[in-house]
């Protein structure tokens, strides 16, 4: 969860390797389909709720990227780069953190030179979304001191605008679901829901697909296509772009020799 808002964002934005795909799990009432879960991201428009999402970005991850080649090698994502994360323990460094193989986007957490690298990508670039919905089919190791969140944040960069965040955790933990109030902001930080906090039913050892539903009236949360969460309070109004974020915990002091990895299998993204 993002606890003060970035300035000075230095950032490289590249080409755009978009389109078409993902059927990310359905409504909980209703059965997933068929290709939801496979290792090959699901493609095609999906309905959920009453309404039609049509897929606007697709990415299986199938063109390999060895450590300092993911940049160029997949145009069209945007990635943080060159200053200090969240908890300011850690510093964004893709370079030195992701990777592709066997079909997946690797975050290689650890120290260099005694300090966390962390890394945070764009799949669809800077595009903003009005409304959105959000599926990734992902795993992570058991790490503790860095975490993983995937965030719908505000184009603007103004953090009053709301932040949704699902699914977001400590690597290895059990996430939890979370949406800012918009125009919350106080000298205490945003006032999240749901007000109680849920969590998945399973930790992330394991692949998993995680869905976030952000509709005009409400906030609903997936985990493999069952509803975990949701919220009609804390509804965005404005622009938000998609970002996958690995970095040092803000709760905790990241060891020193801590090391571990978020394996993203695929994304999609519909509007």
């Amino acid at each position: 969860m993002k606890t003060s808002i970035v300035a000075a964002l230095t950032v490289a934005v590249l080409a755009a390797g978009t389109v078409a795909d993902t059927t990310a799990p359905a409504p909980a009432s209703a059965a997933p389909p068929a290709n939801a879960y496979t290792t090959t991201a699901p493609k095609g428009n999906v309905v959920s709720n009453g309404r039609t999402w049509k897929q606007t970005y697709r990415q299986d991850f199938d063109t390999a990227a060895p450590t300092g080649t993911v940049a160029k090698r997949y145009p069209g994502m945007g990635l943080y780069d060159g200053f200090a994360d969240t908890s300011g323990q850690g510093r964004y460094t893709p370079s030195k953190v992701l990777s592709v193989s066997n079909s997946a986007l690797d975050f290689y957490l650890k120290s260099d030179a005694g300090r966390p690298m962390a890394a945070a990508v764009m799949p669809d670039g800077y595009k903003p979304h009005t409304t959105g919905r959000v599926s990734i089919r992902y795993k992570t190791t058991n790490t503790p001191g860095y975490k993983f969140v995937v965030m719908l944040w505000p184009n603007s960069d103004n953090w009053n605008e709301g932040e949704i965040d699902w699914p977001e955790a400590t690597l290895g933990a059990k996430p939890r679901p979370a949406s800012a109030v918009p125009g919350s902001m106080s000298a205490r930080g945003m006032v999240f829901q749901p007000e109680r906090e849920t969590f998945a039913p399973t930790d992330t050892a394991l692949y998993h697909v995680a869905t976030t539903e952000w509709d005009r009236t409400a906030v609903r949360f997936y985990w493999d296509g069952k509803l975990v969460a949701s919220t009609t309070k804390a509804v965005p109004t404005k622009p938000m772009r998609v970002t996958l974020q690995a970095e040092t915990d803000t709760g905790s002091r990241t060891p020193a020799k801590a090391s571990g990895h978020v394996k993203v299998d695929w994304v999609t993204i519909y509007d």
